[in-house]
């Protein structure tokens, strides 16, 4: 039976990747932070984690939980997003909020899960955006954001060369109605998630380290 591990799973978009793929027959692992979230999870059929991905103890101790365990796909899921644009200063708080939970979660995890979900030839998968893509930038809303999906971009890319064994891409869920993506975006998560489960289903050795959207194009430039 195939295995996928959701971090960052309380909600939204991890949230209902865990209810379709434990619809479909897979084995779910999932994270989140708390024990409301995990109860919720429980009852979905997944094995939940109570995990910080900012704490390396916390990263560690899921690491150690896991070791062992078959990982086919793995899920980074976790994001938080700031909406001002390049005519206001960031904030110390909105930069360490963004860039920490977006980018070095990330790289806290993948160390760690990455020989795991390597072990069993599998995709690891991290949430990015088509707008940490540098070309063709129209304008500068949620830059903080797009400059942590960009770095997130580059740590996935670079990272996929100390584990062959595995596929790490990153992964655009679109304009997605979530708490994020609010309720004018042209996606519900249902129809997002859908989409990217077929995408994944597609991932080959020519997508190692690209950005992925989720209808299936492959970025060309980012």
């Amino acid at each position: 039976m195939a295995v996928i591990l959701v971090i960052g799973a309380s909600r939204g978009i991890g949230l209902e990747l865990v209810r379709e793929y434990a619809q479909a027959g897979w084995t779910v692992l999932a994270t989140v932070r708390d024990t409301e979230a995990q109860a919720r999870l429980q009852a979905l059929g997944a094995q939940a984690y109570l995990v910080d991905v900012l704490k390396p103890e916390s990263v560690t101790a899921l690491a150690t939980a896991l070791a062992g365990q078959q990982i086919d796909l793995g899920m980074y899921v976790a994001g938080v997003i700031r909406r001002p644009n390049a005519l206001t200063v960031p904030t110390q708080a909105d930069f360490d909020a963004v860039m920490h939970t977006n980018v070095l979660g990330a790289m806290q995890l993948l160390p760690q899960i990455g020989p795991i979900v390597e072990a069993s030839g599998g995709v690891f998968a991290f949430i990015s955006s088509s707008m940490s893509q540098i070309e063709g930038v129209d304008d500068s809303y949620s830059w903080l954001y797009r400059v942590s999906k960009a770095a997130l971009n580059m740590a996935v890319a670079a990272a996929q060369h100390d584990y062959p064994g595995a596929r790490l891409i990153t992964l655009d869920p679109g304009w997605v109605q979530t708490d994020m993506g609010g309720d004018e975006a042209p996606l519900t998560v249902q129809q997002s998630v859908s989409d990217m489960r077929q995408t994944l289903a597609s991932v080959s050795d020519a997508d190692k380290g690209r950005l992925l959207h989720h209808d299936g194009r492959r970025a060309q430039h980012w």
